[in-house]
């Protein structure tokens, strides 16, 4: 299952339109949309009652993109992908989820705690929570009057907390601080207001789209919009549309996974300008829950940009989450099936004694990178690039549009800015017909 270690199942199933196998495809549709993530989902259900027929075209098996949840023993509940409904107090989901009768846990994340020293005592803490507030107020300062650079120019020169910063980068950016821009930082909007879903944010998202028209197990590989119908070439043949919305991932893009006739060179190097970084997470069974609190959290080791956070018993679980970002996580991604789980083990039973090893099981894991219709797990804006996201939002004479999380202005790598695309492109749509 892409995404995901093996030996994991789904745990919530979506009774689709047009199957992978059972039906055709229609040979003409008003308006399709690639991708049945956060954004297609949003663009097919803005549509709906319009009047125009609309087909969301989904190359996996599942809907919901880079958001999935999984069913673990033990009642452990694991989001392989988006996992907190960011800026909860903005977030077009957390409606959507009290409307569909998904419970919300508002309580707030455990993100600048520690719950055991394990090496990193108070006094360090506090002096690495003031370094980081003080490098990101130099980032928003410096993105007001100066060109764009990379983030890692305003690491203050031999601060002893630059590379647990540079740590705090790859889970927030999925990359090192060389790789983001700091106008793109800058541009970030954070309410600091973070909740979970507690059922699992993956599963809203599926019920989201449970209405949807959409077909499963379709991959386009080209849309050729050179006559008057827009053709698209998929695994399970050809169809024409009217109008097209694409909201596959940056990398997908860049890559040419699907291509465009005549060429369209100005968003493929706009998506180049906006890799997926990568962030992965594992989850451990923990044998004796009582021996740990609920909500708490572990940071790796200090001195090191390599390093995991480790989120103790999520939700009262019985269980830890891990965290690993950018090369780290590439690295270990590459390492092969179990490498995260036993990196993660290693690095808790270092902090918390090595009596740990024998509580902690591997339960299941994600490995975005190795996922072929994701390649990653959400954008950024490399250096001198943040203006890529306007660009690759932009429609295309008035029969192509682009949304996704990477073409959302201020909430990019988040399930809401997604959303929000997706209902933008819709919009763009209906105002473009109504001329």
């Amino acid at each position: 299952m892409p995404g995901l270690a093996p030996g994991i199942f789904v745990s919530y199933v979506h009774d689709i339109l047009i199957g992978s196998g059972c039906m055709s495809l229609p040979s003409h549709i008003g308006v399709a949309i690639i991708g049945a993530g956060a954004a297609g989902l949003g663009a097919a259900q803005a549509l709906q009652g319009s009047g125009l027929s609309a087909l969301v075209l989904e190359a996996r098996d599942r809907i919901g993109g880079r958001a999935q949840t999984v069913s673990l023993p033990n009642d452990v509940i694991f989001d392989v992908g988006c996992g907190w409904l960011h800026s909860a107090d903005k977030n077009l989901f957390v409606p959507i989820a009290e409307t569909l009768g998904f419970a919300i846990n508002r309580n707030r994340p455990p993100w600048q705690q520690q719950t055991f020293d394990a090496g990193f005592p108070l006094a360090d803490r506090e002096a690495f929570l003031a370094e980081l507030n003080d490098f990101f107020e130099r980032v928003d300062d410096d993105a007001k009057d100066n060109p764009d650079r990379p983030a890692s120019d305003l690491l203050t020169p031999g601060n002893r907390w630059n590379a647990q910063i540079d740590a705090v980068s790859t889970y927030i950016n999925g990359c090192e601080l060389d790789q983001a821009s700091i106008h793109d930082l800058a541009a970030y909007e954070d309410t600091e207001i973070n909740w979970r879903v507690e059922k699992g944010y993956g599963a809203l998202i599926a019920a989201y789209g449970a209405s949807c028209n959409i077909a499963l197990g379709t991959q386009v590989t080209l849309i050729d919009h050179s006559g008057p119908r827009l053709t698209l070439h998929t695994s399970r043949g050809t169809l024409t549309a009217d109008q097209v919305i694409v909201s596959v991932s940056t990398n997908l893009l860049a890559q040419e996974k699907i291509r465009f006739t005549p060429a369209l060179p100005d968003k493929v190097n706009a998506a180049a300008g906006l890799p997926l970084g990568l962030a992965d997470k594992v989850m451990l069974a923990l044998g004796v829950p009582g021996d740990l609190p609920a909500d708490g959290n572990l940071r790796g080791r200090s001195g090191m940009a390599k390093t995991g956070a480790y989120h103790l018993r999520p939700q009262g679980m019985a269980c830890i989450e891990g965290y690993f970002g950018g090369t780290y996580a590439r690295e270990l991604e590459d390492a092969g099936d179990g490498a995260l789980a036993q990196a993660a083990i290693d690095e808790i039973a270092g902090l918390l004694g090595n009596d740990y090893r024998k509580k902690l099981t591997p339960l299941a894991s994600s490995r975005w990178a190795h996922d072929d219709f994701a390649r990653g797990s959400y954008s950024h804006a490399l250096p001198g690039h943040a203006d890529d996201r306007a660009i690759l939002a932009a429609p295309v004479d008035g029969r192509l549009f682009f949304a996704g999380e990477a073409t959302s202005p201020n909430f990019f790598s988040t399930a809401h800015g997604a959303l929000e695309s997706g209902f933008r492109a819709a919009k763009e749509i209906l105002a473009h017909r109504a001329r």
